[in-house]
């Protein structure tokens, strides 16, 4: 059931919309605009394959559709990368999801999927999309080219795809019913929190349920659209801007009589990369360095080690 008393505005309130075939200054800028605004934004004329899109997203349908124990058994030796439904991370956190998991740069789990072709053509789509949006973003913030795509794009980057799978109300997997009359048919699918990694590139099917939560704290949902892709500011790019950008809050609900597909890139760098304030971002605006520097692996561990909803980057303030 859904907690708080945290107030939900209009759709789509305030949430930018940039088209990518503009003018390539006007676009920098506008996404800049949106970081540090909101943390959150859409992309339309994205030049992502239309064709990439619809079968990623059919082939994801059909493996939900299977029988339970056949989703199951898709979980590699010693490998945390897999399906799951139910549990999201190691602490107790849970939601009305079922999910995959791929690490991108492991070629020899996408093998034993039968829709490991169309995963494959669909992360380096949406990843060269990944690196054209943080290359805007470094022209926009006047910082040298490639300053946040060369950590997305070396051959360990630390890159996620997730894809989430959220059931129509009268199939939670918590085994409440249409006609369970007290238990409410608005769910969390996935808990309010931020993204860890550098930037989220995601896109959904047809069917509500995305929230992000605005510079007030109230819930703004997002509508989907099919033909874009939703983006949103990961903790390590709020760190490398010195709190400039900022690491959205947000959240999955389920509800009504449709279910919903997510499909997520985390955009993240090799474990050993150092983040920290670029030193031009503290400098320029001639403001105290907000956070330490840390490699990406600490950071990750402090993360398995913390609930979901938990603000993570107060762990590494400079002035706590």
């Amino acid at each position: 059931m859904v907690k708080g008393s945290q107030k939900i505005v209009a759709v789509d309130q305030d949430i930018p919309i940039i088209d990518m075939s503009q003018e390539r200054s006007r676009v920098s800028m506008q996404i800049v605009k949106a970081c540090e605004t909101l943390g959150f934004f859409k992309v339309v004329n994205h030049g992502v394959d239309q064709t990439i899109i619809s079968r990623m997203e059919q082939e994801s349908i059909n493996f939900f559709a299977k029988p339970t124990h056949e989703k199951i058994s898709v979980k590699p030796a010693n490998q945390p990368f897999r399906y799951g439904f139910r549990e999201i991370g190691l602490n107790g956190d849970s939601g009305e999801v079922e999910y995959l998991l791929f690490h991108t740069n492991d070629p020899a789990f996408l093998s034993q999927l039968s829709l490991s072709s169309a995963v494959n053509c669909y992360i380096e789509a949406v990843k060269q999309l990944a690196r054209e949006i943080l290359d805007l973003t470094a022209e926009g913030l006047r910082v040298p080219p490639h300053t946040f795509s060369r950590l997305i794009s070396s051959v360990d980057s630390d890159s996620v795809l997730r894809v989430n799978h959220y059931p129509p109300s009268d199939q939670f997997f918590g085994g409440a019913t249409l006609s369970d009359k007290s238990v409410s048919l608005t769910r969390v699918g996935f808990g309010e929190h931020t993204d860890p990694q550098i930037l989220t590139v995601l896109r959904s099917n047809g069917v509500a349920g995305l929230q992000v939560s605005n510079s007030d704290g109230m819930w703004v949902p997002v509508s989907p659209d099919p033909s874009a892709f939703c983006v949103n500011v990961g903790d390590l790019l709020q760190v490398m801007t010195n709190g400039r950008f900022i690491s959205v809050r947000h959240r999955a609900l389920t509800f009504g009589k449709e279910s919903r597909l997510s499909t997520a890139y985390f955009a993240g760098p090799p474990l050993q990369a150092k983040i920290g304030p670029l030193p031009v971002m503290v400098k320029a605006v001639n403001q105290p360095r907000l956070y330490q520097t840390f490699t990406w692996s600490d950071y990750k561990k402090l993360m398995y080690s913390l609930r979901l909803e938990d603000s993570r980057l107060d762990m590494f303030r400079t002035c706590k």
